[in-house]
């Protein structure tokens, strides 16, 4: 990889608050990533929250996609609904749609999609899941981009779909051998010491792949990496990350312009 070519995106999800019930540092995530995944109502989020996210993240200049997932607000997003394919599709062009009225409404436009929490996992495997996500996304806009799971059926279905498609890693999860993310309940799963989900990012971008539990690595594109907004220690990590990429001779942007 060339000087030229070192670029990368990092983003979080945000605006995941609901009322006046606030989920993570909003204003400093701002500071830190290129772009911002806005919960759309579903799982999180609701008009107001999304109306000032957007705002704000116009201007710091960050980009944004909907955040779209289950409607599960008492869950967050993260329990299975019993959803035919079509309704899934229905779901998320209802997401997607509010999510860019919204976004118009602050002076910022929807450049991107990503699914949250249970459908995110259902799709990373789930190719008819994961197909009814790309359908309804490309249907509603096909100039959007998918920000898929990497190696997951998200991107093949995004392909599929006639979508571009950004190549998503996480750098506070861990990946089962399979390339699936180890389930959030397991021991592990989530990584909150900031060195070392800096190293474990380090490892993946300097051999372009996945580094699963067990030390198999698994080759893979890398457009953007994920730090959650709503672990511990999220804006620390999150500066982490930026720092050592900076250090690393990485130029951090949006994967798609807003």
């Amino acid at each position: 990889m060339t000087e030229a070519e070192k670029t990368i995106d990092l983003n979080a999800d945000l605006g995941e608050g609901f009322g006046p019930w606030q989920m993570g540092d909003d204003p400093a995530m701002l500071d830190v990533v290129t772009s911002a995944n806005v919960a759309c109502g579903f799982h999180a989020g609701d008009p107001d929250i999304m109306a000032k996210t957007f705002a704000l993240a116009r201007e710091k200049g960050v980009a944004v996609g909907a955040h779209v997932s289950f409607p599960d607000l008492a869950g967050f997003g993260r329990r299975e609904i019993a959803m035919t394919p079509k309704e899934i599709e229905h779901a998320v062009a209802y997401q997607l749609g509010a999510a860019q009225a919204l976004a118009a409404y602050a002076g910022h436009r929807i450049a991107y999609v990503k699914a949250h929490g249970a459908l995110a996992n259902i799709a990373e495997k789930d190719a008819g899941v994961a197909d009814a996500l790309a359908r309804a996304t490309h249907a509603v806009d096909p100039t959007l981009t998918l920000l898929g799971i990497a190696l997951s059926e998200q991107t093949r279905a995004g392909v599929r779909a006639g979508l571009n498609v950004a190549h998503e890693i996480f750098a506070d999860r861990a990946y089962l051998d399979d390339a699936r993310l180890q389930p959030r309940r397991e021991p592990g799963a989530v990584i909150t010491d900031c060195k070392a989900a800096i190293a474990r990012m380090r490892e993946m971008l300097e051999e372009g792949a996945l580094v699963t539990i067990s030390g198999k690595r698994l080759p893979t594109p890398i457009d953007s990496i994920c730090v959650h907004g709503d672990t511990a220690h999220a804006v620390e990590i999150a500066q982490g990350l930026r720092a050592a990429l900076a250090q690393d001779g990485y130029r951090l942007r949006p994967f798609v312009e807003g």
